[in-house]
């Protein structure tokens, strides 16, 4: 049936505006806490936006090697920021996208059986991770409530009113509407707090002004990749955790579309994120992911053509060549962003809580998972030279909490399961399984 071609653009462009604003906060993040300029900023976020478009497309597209069919829109997972800021300040920007290189290498070459690894990652582990994850990056919100690490108005009345404002304005968003309107809050808060800030003299248009019209992606932009074992291990189990959560997705919007999954499909799906990932890595972007929020819209609007999805990300394609519609992400005051950093991370602790929930708190052993993990991964956030007399072998995987918290939370999972037998449940919801 021939569809209205002003239809399928308007929910393509409604699709790109449920997920923009997911899309150009990460490299907002990391580029000012990796103390990006202006330029290199909007590099970074128009490159992101690009490379979503591609690794939507990418998985839309399904074909004999990769891509597993369904409506799904690409983006980069939260749970990548912290992760890559930590390695960023440690080993520099060469050695992040090694990492994500190698992470997508790697997420392609287990994508054939990672079906059979995933009872190795059940809620109580994936849960603690991004728990762990979320709580690592609640520091970097309040600091850019404040106004920024090391400016000169640090928590100043009016930062922190521009920031507590703009998370006041998403909060109000959420309790009175719904749908559409509820599904773009974060992005809403951004604009609103900007423009706030403008009356304020708090924004500044030059990064506007001087950006071109257009820019060709270039790899290796900011640095060469080099691979160090610490950043490719952190990342991988990034890329792990984004597996078991895409798993989710892909099932979710099976239902919704009616297709039944094949394992095929799944290995295909695994294959996509892979490729955009190492894709991300080329073009010095991030490790990409499926994104929850557009399933929401997918049954929201009841249109669930890839058509519609292929127009999106066709339009993040554009959008990523055109540094001028970037470089208006840029301007956006530091203390807004914080306003909406901790609705965003606060979220990524209550998916933690959410996929914690499925976990059988009867068990004696899964308390002591969650416990030993997740203050493992506080304590080395908060200590960091907890290590530091400890051997160069055995601070690479000590130096970080979300590494050191992961690895113990997988380490206890398995002392804890070896031997005992495992709760069989439909396909659909075998990833869920915890130690008894």
């Amino acid at each position: 049936m021939k569809q209205n071609p002003l239809k399928v653009g308007s929910l393509g462009i409604q699709h790109v505006l449920a997920m923009y604003a997911g899309a150009v906060i990460v490299p907002l993040i990391i580029g000012g806490a990796l103390k990006l300029t202006g330029t290199q900023l909007t590099y970074l976020v128009s490159i992101d936006i690009l490379t979503s478009g591609i690794a939507t497309i990418l998985q839309v597209w399904q074909n004999r090697f990769f891509g597993i069919g369904l409506p799904i829109v690409l983006g980069c997972t939260f749970t990548a920021v912290g992760p890559i800021i930590a390695i960023g300040g440690q080993y520099g920007l060469s050695a992040i996208y090694g990492s994500i290189i190698m992470s997508g290498i790697i997420v392609i070459l287990i994508a054939s059986f990672f079906g059979k690894l995933v009872k190795f990652f059940p809620p109580v582990v994936t849960g603690s991770v991004v728990t762990i994850i979320g709580i690592t990056l609640i520091p970097v919100a309040m600091n850019n409530v404040a106004g920024g690490q090391g400016s000169k108005d640090f928590g100043s009345v009016t930062n922190l009113a521009l920031a507590f404002g703009t998370l006041l304005f998403i909060i109000v968003l959420y309790r009175f509407f719904k749908g559409f309107i509820r599904s773009i809050a974060i992005l809403l808060g951004l604009i609103v707090g900007t423009i706030v800030a403008s009356f304020m003299g708090k924004v500044n248009l030059s990064a506007v002004a001087d950006a071109s019209w257009l820019q060709m992606p270039k790899p290796f932009f900011f640095a060469t990749p080099t691979f160090e074992l610490a950043p490719i291990i952190t990342m991988t189990l990034v890329a792990i955790v984004s597996l078991v959560e895409s798993s989710g997705v892909y099932f979710a919007l099976a239902d919704i579309t009616g297709k039944k999954l094949s394992e095929k499909d799944l290995v295909k799906g695994y294959r996509a994120e892979g490729l955009a990932s190492i894709l991300g890595g080329l073009f010095n972007s991030f490790p990409y992911t499926t994104y929850s929020q557009n399933v929401g819209l997918v049954q929201l609007s009841g249109v669930k053509e890839k058509n519609v999805i292929y127009t999106a990300g066709t339009i993040l394609v554009i959008l990523g060549f055109i540094p001028k519609i970037a470089a208006l992400t840029t301007i956006i005051p530091t203390s807004v962003l914080g306003g909406a950093m901790v609705a965003m991370f606060g979220m990524v602790i209550a998916a933690g809580i959410k996929m914690l929930s499925r976990v059988d708190f009867t068990s004696q052993e899964n308390l002591l998972i969650i416990a030993c993990s997740v203050g493992m991964g506080l304590g080395v956030t908060t200590v960091p030279n907890l290590f530091a007399h400890l051997p160069e072998t055995v601070k690479i995987l000590s130096n970080s909490g979300i590494v050191a918290g992961s690895l113990t939370a997988i380490f206890l999972n398995l002392v804890f399961s070896i031997g005992k037998p495992v709760k069989q449940k439909s396909v659909s919801t075998n990833r869920d399984q915890s130690v008894a």
